[in-house]
């Protein structure tokens, strides 16, 4: 029995044309691949209050389509501002390379519920203003080093600098009539940068006159009983101390709604000052019931435990900061 091919001729005609149509569309839709690298050479001025950072750094990027244009068409979302100090473009062998040097001022969020001994990200993305993933992937050039470990970054240590590419995505039409839903997605670069802070020095700078209040008040146990005045005074003095001491930091630091490694320290010096004050309080009236000797007794049991107690507590929460807990 002989096939006649003649009857599915048509058949594999159509079927040709739909793989022909289908392939046609796949290498209309596939993006331009633009391959980005990064190497940073300072990052400063990191401003907690402003919740901002500066950072130079160099870029580089190689795409075929010279439509893209990144010389004018480059993207940085979270920078407040862009200066290009250094551009040069070459388009040898059919392929555009562009280098720059950029200085960002950055925005970002700070984490401090453990400041001083906080971690922090810093984050940096860009993408192209006007094509869309559609159009355009970056693709992430790994090779070498990303950032100059020499450069100067007082008071922080570089835990790691991760660079990786994605989609954002814009819930929105940007105003063109021919999309059919509020979707955007651009393709972007993304670097994200995890710091330490060497923190023992600013510790001490920052709650020396805290510790230094609290053993004011803590000298009150050694004071005769006869001076039981004065131990009221220094107790007072030392809570305005505290006090003076949480005011000043906390002007240094963005607003927090969670209790912070900052908060919790000084409220507990606060507790114990306020501790010290009742004990003097009740050794008052020891000596007004005239049980002078009882009270003086009183008073150095107290002051063993209020000083064991002080240093455990403060050491539990400032190693639970230190290893982020």
């Amino acid at each position: 029995m002989k096939l006649n091919i003649a009857k599915f001729l048509p058949f594999l005609l159509l079927l040709q044309c739909l793989l022909l149509t289908t392939n046609s569309k796949a290498q209309e839709q596939a993006p331009d691949t633009v391959r980005v690298g990064i190497y940073i050479t300072s990052i400063h001025n990191i401003d907690f209050k402003e919740k901002e950072y500066t950072t130079n750094f160099w870029l580089w990027l190689k795409y075929k389509n010279k439509d893209f244009n990144f010389t004018d068409n480059l993207e940085i979302p979270q920078a407040k501002t862009m200066v290009k100090s250094f551009t040069t473009v070459d388009t040898t062998d059919g392929e555009v390379y562009i280098l720059m040097k950029l200085q960002c001022v950055m925005k970002d969020t700070w984490t401090i519920n453990n400041f001083p001994f906080d971690h922090q990200t810093l984050r940096l993305s860009i993408e192209n203003s006007q094509f869309d993933s559609k159009s355009l992937v970056f693709v992430a050039d790994t090779f070498g080093k990303q950032y100059d470990a020499r450069f100067t970054l007082r008071g922080w240590n570089i835990d790691s600098l991760k660079m990786s590419t994605g989609k954002k995505v814009y819930e929105t039409t940007f105003g063109d009539a021919s999309l059919t839903e509020p979707h955007t997605e651009y393709s972007n670069f993304k670097v994200k940068i995890i710091l330490s802070r060497a923190a023992l020095g600013l510790f001490w700078k920052m709650f020396l006159g805290m510790y230094v209040a609290f053993l004011i008040s803590f000298m009150c146990f050694f004071i005769h009983t006869d001076s039981i005045d004065s131990r009221f005074g220094l107790s007072v003095g030392a809570l305005f101390g505290v006090i003076g001491n949480k005011y000043i930091i906390d002007a240094a630091l963005p607003e927090s709604s969670s209790f912070t490694l900052v908060d919790t320290l000084h409220g507990i010096t606060l507790i114990f000052i306020l501790g010290v004050i009742m004990t003097s309080a009740f050794s008052l009236k020891l000596i007004t019931n005239g049980k002078a000797i009882k009270a003086r007794h009183f008073d150095k049991k107290m002051s063993v435990v209020f000083f064991i107690a002080y240093v455990i507590s403060n050491a539990f929460f400032i190693y639970g900061a230190y290893k982020g807990w």
